[in-house]
Formats: C-alpha cells, sequence, structure tokens
C-alpha cells in the first residue's frame, strides 16, 4: 500500500443544506447521474459504491426514474456490509436490490456483491481481490472509483469504520474485517485509502438525530478515532455533504 496520507487533513469539502430528505436524495441522484455520464463518455464505464443505511432508499427511488443512463456500462459495489445472508433484511445488498438494482437494466456481471457467505475475513480478502481485478491494480495501488456514496451514524461512523475500531488505523488492505467496539457482530468494510482514492465522495445525512455528529464532524478539531466520517478527505477528488434542514440543526 502507499504511504499513509494524512487523513486529518482537511479536504475540499462542498456543503449544502437542503430543506427535506427528498432534497437530499433528488440532489444524489443529480450527482449520481452527472457523475455516470461524464465516466461512461471518458471512459466507457461508471464504478458506483453504494451505501447502507435509511436515506438510499430515497436516493435509489430517484435513481431509478432516470430511464436514459445506459446501465450496460454501470458497474456497482459497496462500501460496507453486514456478516449476513445477501437474502436477509439487513443486507445493503439486499436493500440495493430492492429498491434499485431490481428495476434498472444492469447486467448481473456488473453487480459487484461482497460475499458475505465466506465469513467476514474471508469475504474482505475476496472482496480486495474482486477490486484488484476490476481496477487492473498493480501491488500497492488503490482503485480510483468514480463516485462513493456514503452515509453517516449518529456516533460519527461511516461505512462500517466505527470509532475506536482498529480498521480506522488499517492503511494496508484494501477491504477488512470490522467489529464496532460496542457491538458484536462482524461486518466488511471499504478501508480509508480506497475512501480517500474516490474521484468523487458524496455523503448524504438525514434527520435530527444525526445534527450532533454532523456538528461534531464539521465543527470540531480532527479527531477521527472518535468521529470517522473526520477521516474521508479525498486526496485528489471532491467532497460533497447534502444534508437535510433537520440535520443541520446544530450548526452555527
Amino acid at each position: 500500500m502507499t504511504n499513509s496520507p494524512d487523513y486529518r487533513t482537511q479536504a475540499r469539502l462542498k456543503l449544502y443544506i437542503l430543506p427535506d430528505v427528498t432534497a437530499v436524495a433528488t440532489a444524489a441522484a443529480r450527482h449520481f447521474r452527472a457523475r455516470a455520464s461524464s465516466a461512461i463518455a471518458v471512459s466507457g464505464r461508471f464504478s458506483v459504491v453504494l451505501s447502507g443505511g435509511a436515506t438510499p432508499k430515497a436516493v435509489y427511488a430517484e435513481i431509478v426514474k432516470d430511464r436514459d443512463l445506459d446501465w450496460t456500462k454501470v458497474h456497482v459495489f459497496w462500501g460496507d456490509e453486514r456478516c449476513v445472508p445477501a437474502t436477509h433484511s439487513d443486507s445493503n445488498y439486499r436493500l440495493a436490490m430492492d429498491h434499485l438494482l431490481s428495476q434498472v437494466p444492469v447486467p448481473e456481471a456488473n453487480i459487484h456483491r461482497i460475499k458475505t457467505e465466506l465469513g467476514a475475513k474471508q469475504a474482505a480478502a475476496a472482496y480486495a481481490v474482486e477490486l484488484q481485478t476490476f481496477f487492473k491494480l498493480e501491488p500497492g495501488a488503490l482503485p480510483r472509483f468514480n463516485l462513493i456514496l456514503l452515509g453517516m451514524g449518529g456516533d460519527g461512523h461511516t461505512a462500517s469504520l466505527f470509532p475506536g475500531a482498529a480498521a480506522l488505523h488499517d492503511i494496508a488492505h484494501l477491504v477488512v474485517s470490522s467489529t464496532a467496539p460496542k457491538l458484536s457482530e462482524e461486518r466488511i468494510t471499504l478501508t480509508y485509502p480506497v475512501l480517500n482514492a474516490a474521484a468523487w465522495v458524496v455523503v448524504h445525512v438525514c434527520g435530527q438525530g444525526k445534527s450532533a455528529a454532523v456538528k461534531a464532524v464539521l465543527d470540531s478539531a480532527p479527531q477521527f478515532e472518535q468521529l470517522p466520517m473526520q477521516g474521508v478527505r479525498p486526496m485528489q477528488g471532491e467532497l460533497v455533504w447534502l444534508i437535510d434542514q433537520d440535520a443541520a440543526a446544530a450548526l452555527d
């Protein structure tokens, strides 16, 4: 892996405060379409990382309205996954399948699922190989996704990078298994180096329950060990925050 960047360095950040979750979803879908169109025009394909959580349902509902996108050139990945079967109600893969991928003509070969049936550690290793193969990576190189969509938890976590987790400091792997310190379940997650190598990262956060975390992440001194979202700082990419007024309630 390449030398570790300082994840606490402030990235170029664009913050948009929107009226509600529908407006956030519409804006996120607009970014999806713009990045997809641009990437397909330039390189003939679009690589995107999807997130879990509640907000993506609304985002997916907006994305499927676009009937002009060439889905045969769209390749879908995930930022993290719970170690549950693909059919489980907690699966991020199932969320995307139910609300997006089953409603658009994306080829099955373009859907790059995390194979949780292998177990967390083996699934992480297999997904790293998937990234290396898809991006044709040389040893030590990082994949450059066209777009990564991220949410944020009320504790400031993103993907499955939780406060206090060992995965926060892992710069040797593309994908790792991660256990939230306050949870007993294992998850699989992309690491900071992968997130920060993306061309675009779009963060969507909604709800008053996230307002304290939004303020802490955006306004406090760098402390990514306690607020993992602060570690998302694309090195040569764009970082966009889309939040609704409830999530922005604590901001000055």
